[in-house]
């Protein structure tokens, strides 16, 4: 027995678009998520003590608009200052030095282990345990001396606990990164003759960098909510701006809403940011999807490396 396929038919077929069956619980946590939704919205329109008016009264206030600069000062000097010293830490732990990787190691199970809140507040009242800093040669003349009161202020407190908090997490994305390169490229760029230098600066890092990102990203976000912590300190940020406003108005939901759309404002940015970082890390691995759904073989991405900079 024959069968006849009219023509075109093959090529009509592969453009059929298949659609899952919706199953009932798809169906009824649908009709859930639409009623809640619903609820929500018109809680927020229809209860008036939102205040939504005061909120756009204090929406671009002064006192508002310096405490969200202030924020964005202590994410990204915090965050740079974070990635730098987590990328130093994350070198010692892989070193073949044991004492370089047992500092690493013990730094990271310190400032990883005990909150965030405590650490600001330990920095903050450093002066409790040294009551005079001094910058010299050990045993030696001092070149600079003065009261920890004046070195430690409320931002310099905030810095120094958001960045070395920030570093502990930072060193083990960095050498989670590094690790998640096969250990074959490295084995390839030694019998090339390349220095561990040039072979981690040319063949592990871009590679490594696909992974190390996306969580970078996602501890920047992380960062920029983490400075509301900074109010306790008395440092004049966002939150603590909005804390000053309602604690002589009391108008504490409304003053709390204007921070938190701060906030979600700020996110959102970083969040979009993110979005395009990531995807030009992994154009790569995009590229290999799109060519594996044509039927097509992916080329293999190969590192070039200049001549020049191989030992002679």
């Amino acid at each position: 027995m024959t069968t006849t396929r009219l023509p075109g038919a093959e090529a009509e077929a592969e453009l059929l678009t298949v659609v899952p069956r919706r199953s009932p619980v798809q169906i009824v946590g649908t009709l859930v998520v639409l009623v809640l939704g619903a609820m929500l919205v018109n809680t927020l329109i229809t209860n008036e003590r939102f205040e939504w008016d005061i909120v756009a009264q204090y929406l671009t206030v002064e006192a508002i608009l310096r405490g969200a600069l202030l924020t964005v000062e202590l994410t990204v000097i915090s965050m740079v200052l974070g990635v730098v010293l987590g990328v130093v830490l994350a070198v010692m732990r892989l070193s073949r030095s044991r004492l370089l990787a047992g500092i690493s190691f013990a730094f990271v199970w310190f400032f990883r282990g005990t909150p965030l809140l405590i650490q600001l507040i330990f920095w903050f009242n450093l002066s409790a345990l040294y009551p005079q800093l001094s910058l010299g040669i050990p045993f030696g003349p001092e070149f600079v001396s003065g009261s920890s009161n004046a070195f430690i202020t409320p931002f310099v407190a905030a810095v120094l606990g958001l960045t070395l908090n920030e570093a502990a997490y930072m060193a083990e994305i960095v050498r989670g990164g590094l690790l998640g390169v096969d250990r074959g490229q490295t084995a390839a760029a030694q019998a090339l003759g390349m220095s561990r230098t040039l072979t981690l600066r040319r063949i592990v890092l871009p590679q490594a960098m696909r992974i190390i990102v996306p969580p970078t990203a996602n501890q920047t976000v992380s960062m920029l909510k983490n400075t509301s912590l900074v109010s306790v300190l008395g440092a004049a940020e966002l939150l603590h701006s909005a804390q000053i406003i309602y604690s002589r108005t009391y108008e504490t939901i409304p003053l709390l809403i204007v921070a938190a759309l701060w906030y979600l404002a700020m996110t959102t940015v970083l969040s979009v940011g993110q979005y395009y970082v990531e995807r030009y890390y992994g154009r790569g691995d995009i590229g290999a999807g799109r060519a594996k759904r044509r039927g097509s073989k992916p080329a293999a991405r190969t590192p070039t490396i200049d001549r020049s900079e191989l030992p002679s």
